[in-house]
């Protein structure tokens, strides 16, 4: 019960802290950075419902981002679609091409799921290249619309787009929540842990892994639809590996399969990132060590390797009381037998 209220209280200060950032922050550059890593995050969190809570890592979900992407833009700009049905439709899309893809990539497994998803990505961030009268190609694609209006709520600055992408995180951070804990987020571990195990309870693991599939591709669709509402251009770029690449490195310093992991891992990569620019291409010498020692020290990332710690802490308090009274037997047992000893030489 103390955990659980501390875990509150924690979420009651970020929750705080993330509605007051805007009014503790004025820099235009920290606000735009704070939004990016809060889209990025959406992305990361429907990576992590996949690859962590069902163990298996696709290497498509920044092809998936740019589907997402590219659709809103698509549909507002050549379209004339209206915004938020063209956002709607946008994940929609998405998600109905992230079915397809999983009914044939699930038939495989392990690394053979890898390499097939790595090939979907790249098939994607080919046809963004080279479809140049659709998606413009090499030269992007401009001119997409900021968010429209809900009613008396207006998104056309910073600050009202900030609080918009915190929106959509919330949503998705406490979809994620309510799912991990029920018993569809507890059939997921299952298959993660032990996919034959899962099968001889009768678990259908092939309608699971889809069901998780589908649910990550759609949260990654939504980030990608934010992401050029946001930026208001893409290029291909969006789709390309070393994306996905970002987006597993966000996981795997953060913590893969927890749910503050997405959160801490973007927030410190990026940041991190950001405030060595002015090293511009040796960035990576300082920037990479770093990064592979926190893999090395963490290999369940910081959140992960925290929670662990906690567990640890937890258990040693449960055993303390019994291995204080073993110890007391014990010490009663030889003071016996040397009182005896002493008896006996008398």
């Amino acid at each position: 019960m103390a955990i659980f209220e501390k875990r509150r209280l924690w979420l009651a200060v970020l929750a705080a802290l993330a509605l007051a950032f805007p009014l503790l922050v004025t820099n235009g550059y920290y606000l735009h950075m704070m939004t990016i890593s809060f889209i990025w995050m959406i992305a990361v969190y429907g990576l992590n419902l996949f690859a962590g809570y069902t163990g298996y890592l696709s290497l498509a979900h920044a092809g998936f981002f740019a589907i997402g992407a590219y659709t809103l833009g698509i549909l507002t700009v050549k379209a004339g679609v209206p915004f938020w049905l063209a956002f709607v439709s946008a994940c929609l899309l998405t998600t109905l091409i992230g079915a397809l893809v999983g009914l044939v990539a699930l038939r495989t497994k392990e690394h053979f799921f890898a390499i097939y998803t790595l090939c979907v990505g790249y098939i994607i961030y080919l046809v963004i290249d080279k479809w140049d009268g659709l998606t413009g190609g090499v030269r992007g694609f401009i001119g997409i619309p900021a968010p429209a209006d809900i009613g008396p709520l207006s998104f056309q600055t910073p600050v009202a787009q900030y609080y918009l992408v915190l929106f959509f995180l919330a949503v998705v951070a406490f979809i994620m929540y309510r799912l991990v804990y029920s018993l569809t987020g507890r059939t997921y571990i299952a298959i993660r842990n032990s996919e034959e195990l899962a099968l001889t309870l009768g678990i259908s693991t092939m309608k699971n892994k889809l069901a998780s599939f589908v649910l990550s591709v759609f949260f990654t669709s939504l980030a990608g639809a934010l992401y050029a509402s946001f930026i208001r251009f893409l290029g291909p770029d969006i789709a390309y590996i070393s994306v996905m690449f970002d987006f597993l490195t966000y996981l795997l310093v953060g913590g893969i399969g927890t749910l503050a992991g997405p959160v801490v891992g973007t927030l410190l990569v990026t940041f991190l990132s950001q405030q060595l620019q002015f090293l511009q291409d040796y960035r990576m010498l300082i920037f990479g060590p770093i990064l592979t020692l926190l893999i090395i020290f963490y290999p369940h990332g910081i959140a992960g390797g925290f929670i662990r710690y906690q567990a640890k802490r937890k258990e040693a308090r449960r055993l303390e009381p019994e291995a204080n009274r073993a110890a007391a037997e014990l010490a009663v047992s030889s003071q016996g037998r040397g009182e005896r000893h002493a008896e006996e030489g008398s």
